[in-house]
């Protein structure tokens, strides 16, 4: 069995050294030219994979491809972002988090098209007869037809972009909401400072407030300076002549 699987590998090393020791410049841009133009959510179109391929497919695939275009054997000036545009939807693709999630996008695109494609039958009497006798058939030849991973393509292109701007749309709300709750807090630390400061400036003035309070008191009785003050009025000595004697009203 090792014999075996040693003999594959040699095999497909040599294969790839045979394939790109005829490759010639003009292919090497024009492939660095695919990748820099492809969706950038969609992994499965920087490797030029179909999205029913397997783990080992995208293993492969990402070999030939990034020899094909690395910065090394590559002249074109973008070979290098290409190179790590690869790298990177090699990388979604072994997660199997972000596999799933995409292959989800996947599931819901078809849907969306057999949904499309069962409403334009009703509609087309041959197409739904042929359909109907060939059991699922008819349907099953359309999925493997060019013209359906083009539009699966481009359906999946559609989700995924919705998606990402929800994606987005959600992180800029909760962005602004912690930036929000950042402000109310620093307001609130601000807030309580501006007491502290309060609280000790009133507390640091306490003695001198404290001793202006007993001056106040001690001088409250001495007259000002040049003050005259009236004489007390007693009403009840009435051998006073400047006492004022209530008058008796008739």
């Amino acid at each position: 069995m090792g014999d075996t699987n040693h003999a594959s590998t040699v095999d497909d090393d040599l294969l790839l050294k045979n394939f790109f020791a005829e490759v010639s410049e003009v292919e090497r841009d024009n492939e660095v030219l695919r990748i820099l133009s492809c969706f950038k959510l969609n992994p499965f179109e920087y490797l030029n994979l179909p999205f029913d391929s397997s783990i080992d497919d995208v293993k492969k695939q990402y070999r030939k491809l990034s020899l094909m275009v690395h910065p090394d054997k590559c002249k074109h000036p973008q070979a290098k972002e290409a190179f790590g545009a690869l790298a990177k939807a090699q990388q979604l693709l072994m997660d199997q988090n972000e596999r799933d999630y995409i292959l989800s996008q996947v599931n819901s695109a078809k849907e969306e098209l057999r949904a499309k494609r069962k409403k334009q039958l009703k509609k087309d009497t041959a197409s739904k007869m042929k359909s109907l006798v060939e059991e699922g058939k008819y349907d099953k030849q359309y999925e493997q037809s060019e013209e359906f991973r083009q539009e699966l393509k481009v359906k999946v292109r559609e989700l995924l972009t919705e998606q990402e701007w929800r994606r987005r749309k959600m992180q800029m709300r909760i962005s602004e909401e912690e930036g929000r709750l950042k402000r109310d807090e620093e307001e609130q630390k601000e807030m309580w400072k501006r007491k502290r400061e309060h609280e000790e400036e009133w507390e640091g003035t306490r003695e001198k407030r404290v001793s202006s309070w007993r001056d106040f008191m001690k001088g409250g009785k001495k007259n000002k300076k040049g003050e005259i003050r009236p004489p007390k009025l007693k009403t009840e000595d009435p051998n006073k002549s400047y006492v004022q004697r209530p008058v008796k009203r008739g």
